[in-house]
């Protein structure tokens, strides 16, 4: 009864901004977000940003990556990469909500969500997920379409070393074989339009492998879709 009190409470009575600090505020305030998650040109392949008439940056016009689409809400910098540390290691999940909201405003996302057959997070391996209590990807999912998201059907096999501890290249081989489909669930991808979701994207190789395997069970449009991108070295 005093959980659902406190919680009644949140929901009605002002909040200090996480970002500013300004007082009484929202979580996240319209400057800091006016300011701070500008819409950007991107690569509609990878999300790196391009230049105005540019649709595709030059690897993934050499090399297509696996993905028809691929968006981002804000780089992977101030203040948006501090907040992800606090979402995904400091035990503050709530904050799936501002990220979602931020994911929503961008260009090009309501349309994909609405497209979109199925929502899929990226999933986690069974030791990173008894470590941290939560997959972060799936609570930004279930707050972007939850009747559309379905966590069970892409698996992850093994664990991976932290895509953030590896350099470009064992990033782009460490997830080899690391993803597979549900195999009593296969049949729901089928000529399927998906929308896979993440937190961050580095180097693009977790959304890629997953990606494939998401393409070799039968699903025909397949949109990326991340809160953060890292910017090009």
């Amino acid at each position: 009864m005093f959980a659902a009190l406190l919680k009644g409470l949140s929901a009605v009575l002002p909040s200090q901004c996480l970002v500013c600090r300004s007082w009484p505020e929202r979580s996240l305030c319209e400057p800091c977000i006016s300011r701070f998650a500008q819409p950007q040109l991107r690569c509609r392949s990878c999300a790196l940003p391009v230049t105005a008439g540019v649709l595709q940056c030059g690897a993934c016009i050499v090399q297509a990556p696996p993905l028809d689409h691929c968006l981002a809400a804000v780089p992977y910098e101030y203040p948006w990469s501090g907040l992800m540390v606090n979402f995904k290691f400091r035990a503050q999940p709530g904050l799936a909500a501002d990220f979602a909201l931020l994911m929503r405003s961008t260009p090009w996302v309501e349309p994909a969500l609405e497209a979109a057959e199925l929502v899929l997070p990226m999933p986690l391996s069974t030791q990173r997920l008894r470590s941290r209590g939560f997959n972060q990807a799936l609570l930004l999912a279930q707050r972007l379409a939850p009747k559309k998201t379905a966590d069970q059907l892409l698996l992850r096999l093994r664990d991976t070393p932290a895509q953030s501890t590896l350099s470009r290249s064992e990033r782009l081989t460490s997830l080899a074989g690391a993803f597979a489909v549900e195999p009593l669930q296969a049949k729901r991808l089928a000529g399927a339009r998906v929308l896979l979701v993440d937190d961050v994207m580095t180097s693009g190789a977790t959304l890629f492998y997953a990606a494939r395997a998401l393409r070799q069970a039968g699903a025909v449009h397949i949109t990326g879709l991340v809160v953060a991108r890292t910017p090009r070295p």
